[in-house]
């Protein structure tokens, strides 16, 4: 055994101490020794989110929330239910962030108006055709030009992306209770209905095209930024912003009957 294994399995081993002896005594100093041990979580995910808010909201102002919504996870979580500690919290912490960025409401009404068009029209042109429209196709239905539609999508990027972020969330938080409502026993059918969202998920994204498919894959999965994914492929990042905002619009219209249900 490696000294660093060793020290991560010790470090373990003394917070599940701390949670044990603040099931018993719901002591607040105990709760806040926890808040504290995975404060790195709340500040992983809003660095995470920067992108979506950054010129609209202070890093620490979404920390703040976060941590808010942490100590709540904290006082809510129930280890003997089976749901690991930092799924349940980050989902707490992601949506609260979500909520926060919401009620800044820093998105100019005509970008919104915009960003309903082209999901209304994609959404449209899917039940149409039976397929994804191609991005010539979505700017003629739309009276654009190719690079305006483009222009459009750039501009739209940040809504776009954070609506995608909260119906995916909004979704998964209400699979039988499990996570969002603690009320609820966690049971198969939850379980089952998580799997059921990947799935959905990997149907869509195999419906973008190849240059799509490859960002959404370096964003969510390999987690690289705008800037990095745009030197791979050998575009601006403005061009990434658009590829990923086309991407995201499929995806939602793709999946948007299995997340309104």
């Amino acid at each position: 055994m490696t000294s660093s294994t060793a020290v991560a399995e010790k470090e373990s081993a003394v917070v599940e101490g701390i949670w044990e002896q603040y099931a018993k005594t719901r002591d607040p100093h105990l709760r806040n020794d926890i808040v504290m041990t995975y404060s790195g979580l709340v500040k992983g995910i809003a660095l995470r989110m920067r992108g979506i808010y950054k010129n609209y909201a202070q890093l620490d102002d979404v920390v703040n929330q976060g941590i808010i919504a942490l100590i709540d996870a904290v006082e809510k979580y129930d280890p003997a239910r089976g749901i690991k500690f930092e799924t349940f919290a980050s989902i707490k912490v992601k949506g609260s962030i979500i909520d926060f960025i919401r009620s800044q409401d820093w998105i100019p009404r005509r970008l919104r108006k915009l960003s309903g068009d082209l999901e209304s029209t994609n959404a449209r042109l899917c039940s149409e055709m039976g397929r994804t429209p191609t991005h010539s196709e979505l700017a003629e239905a739309m009276n654009l030009s190719v690079e305006r539609l483009d222009r459009v999508m750039e501009q739209t990027y940040n809504f776009n992306l954070l609506s995608y972020e909260e119906v995916v969330w909004q979704k998964l938080s209400a699979m039988g209770g499990d996570i969002a409502d603690d009320s609820t026993e966690d049971s198969p059918e939850g379980k089952l209905m998580e799997t059921e969202l990947y799935d959905q998920l990997a149907m869509a994204v195999d419906k973008l095209n190849e240059r799509e498919r490859t960002v959404i894959s370096l964003y969510y999965h390999e987690r690289l930024k705008l800037k990095e994914i745009a030197q791979i492929l050998s575009v601006s990042e403005s061009r990434v912003c658009q590829i990923h905002s086309a991407a995201i619009i499929k995806m939602k219209g793709t999946m948007k009957q299995y997340l309104e249900m």
